[in-house]
């Protein structure tokens, strides 16, 4: 059983930030700490508090809360084959598929944010490690921002991709599982199942565990580097997968 840490070990204090439809003003500021003692907070000390605009205001509350966490029962997707080096991904492809590793990337929809997908796909990669692009036995195709679901589909089997990595920043209205689904559901339409690519996405407001509920084979979360996504594609090879 853990506590949240603030000032001193164990004294529940927590920081939390929200907005409200309210200008801002000295009722706007109690509404704030009325909010904040209503999800457990005590007590609840106001922080910051800046209008956004004639209509809204961003707050930050600080305070105590009463809650342990059971660490023992929190469940999490937990990485399920061996990292890998470049050079351990390309001999590995090279031993099984005899060819080079199709990947077609894209952002779907109207998502335009392609950071993600490039950290991943470009050469210069993200956080010190290369891109899939550096791979010698793997070919990639990245498609860039606001690509339609039918356009994706078309070139993936135009380029007979093995495994299409999708990126999704967007989340308002539930965008990335929105257009997940419906990526998912046209690929399975327009390919037989032994022919389907791997389907991958990943953004910072995926739940990891949803693979089932979106159609996808994996869903990679934020901090995702490229080599997780060579290595996980190896391992899927090695399965058997689609």
């Amino acid at each position: 059983m853990v506590r949240p840490y603030g000032d001193t070990t164990g004294d529940g204090m927590v920081q939390l930030s929200f907005t409200l439809p309210l200008p801002h003003d000295k009722r706007a500021e109690g509404a704030a700490l009325q909010l904040a003692g209503s999800m457990g907070l005590e007590p609840a000390m106001l922080v910051h508090a800046k209008g956004m605009g004639p209509d809204f205001t961003f707050f930050v509350v600080y305070g105590r809360v009463n809650h342990l966490v059971d660490v023992s029962a929190v469940q999490v997707v937990e990485r399920e084959y061996p990292l890998l080096s470049a050079k351990d991904v390309n001999q590995a492809l090279r031993s099984r598929l005899r060819r080079k590793l199709v990947v077609v990337g894209a952002c779907i929809g109207t998502d335009a944010h392609t950071v993600g997908i490039d950290a991943i796909l470009n050469v210069k990669g993200f956080a010190g490690e290369k891109g899939l692009e550096y791979y010698r036995e793997i070919r990639v195709v990245n498609l860039g921002a606001q690509v339609l679901v039918p356009e994706l589909v078309d070139r993936a089997g135009a380029e007979r991709a093995d495994a299409v990595l999708v990126s999704q920043v967007v989340t308002q209205r539930d965008a990335h599982l929105t257009n997940t689904c419906e990526m998912s559901a046209a690929f399975r339409e327009a390919f037989p199942a032994a022919r389907r690519p791997l389907l991958v996405v990943g953004g910072p407001r995926f739940d990891e565990s949803m693979t089932a509920a979106l159609g996808v084979d994996r869903i990679f979360g934020r901090g995702t580097t490229p080599a997780e996504v060579a290595s996980y594609l190896v391992h899927a090879l090695a399965k058997g997968s689609p």
